[in-house]
């Protein structure tokens, strides 16, 4: 056991130092102008290939997104927006043995933050009376209905649906190309961003994603929650996707065990790599 968590911070300590490694570089590319590594998403934006149609009511496959935070354009808070965003202590802002993102704890990021956060791939599979979205980050998924149900009218009361990280969603069509999901019912213990923005569980979500051509999906999304937000707003605009040419997603995995090793190291000056106690 203990082998596998040295294992495990070795691991991590190597992605420090190639994260401090790539800062470097950027600073070096800036006067030496050494090539930088793309992403893919860059890599199949830069191509020049020419377009083909995108085919209607279709948007089944695996799609390559932004590898970084995207979430902006937020609106000023309530009071109780204030004092909810007051409580949320996110890194690097806070030390990170003081930070409780969620995150730092492999907790689910829930929704919307798996689409605002960071969207590095996902997949969309449409059966007859649903949309399923696969998401590469944690391996989750969500069911978008499209069988003609309505949403739930109360969330968290006494005879009402109980919330969930990912919340419910239905789908449909808006035109050949424009699929549109609207949420309701998220947890509020998840935050918006890794900034630390709220949300109540009386938020509705809607997304819209285009299919532009056989390759390209514009995402967006707007939010409204006037518990804690004093106007809706869009949260997202036309963020690019790419289809994935070999339609293979990563493995991307919050393990605890690594996550407890890291923050007993990293985040605890003096630690080690045995688990907290």
């Amino acid at each position: 056991m203990r082998k596998a968590i040295n294992l495990a911070v070795v691991g991590l300590a190597g992605l420090l130092v190639l994260a401090s490694f790539a800062a470097a570089q950027t600073r070096d590319d800036e006067t030496t102008h050494v090539p930088k590594t793309r992403t893919l998403i860059e890599e199949l934006n830069a191509e020049t290939k020419p377009a083909t149609p995108a085919p209607k009511h279709d948007l089944n496959g695996a799609w390559t997104g932004p590898v970084a935070s995207i979430g902006h354009n937020y609106p000023p808070f309530t009071s109780l927006g204030e004092q909810r965003f007051k409580l949320n202590k996110p890194e690097p802002v806070y030390h990170l043995a003081n930070t409780n993102d969620p995150l730092m704890t492999c907790d689910p990021l829930g929704f919307p933050r798996n689409v605002i956060n960071e969207t590095r791939g996902m997949r969309f599979a449409q059966l007859p009376d649903r949309v399923i979205v696969l998401y590469q980050y944690q391996r989750i998924w969500r069911e978008i209905w499209t069988d003609g149900r309505e949403l739930p009218k109360s969330i968290d009361t006494k005879d009402g649906t109980p919330s969930r990280w990912y919340g419910y969603s239905v789908g449909h069509w808006d035109g050949d190309y424009t699929f549109v999901i609207d949420s309701v019912g998220m947890d509020e213990r998840t935050w918006l961003d890794t900034a630390g923005h709220p949300h109540s569980v009386d938020m509705r979500v809607q997304e819209r994603y285009t299919r532009v051509d056989h390759d390209t999906l514009h995402m967006s999304v707007t939010i409204d929650d006037p518990k804690i937000y004093i106007s809706p707003f869009e949260e997202l605009t036309d963020v690019t996707f790419k289809w994935i040419p070999n339609q293979d997603l990563e493995e991307q995995i919050c393990v605890p065990s690594e996550g407890i090793a890291y923050m007993n190291i990293i985040g605890h000056p003096g630690g080690s790599a045995e688990p907290a106690k």
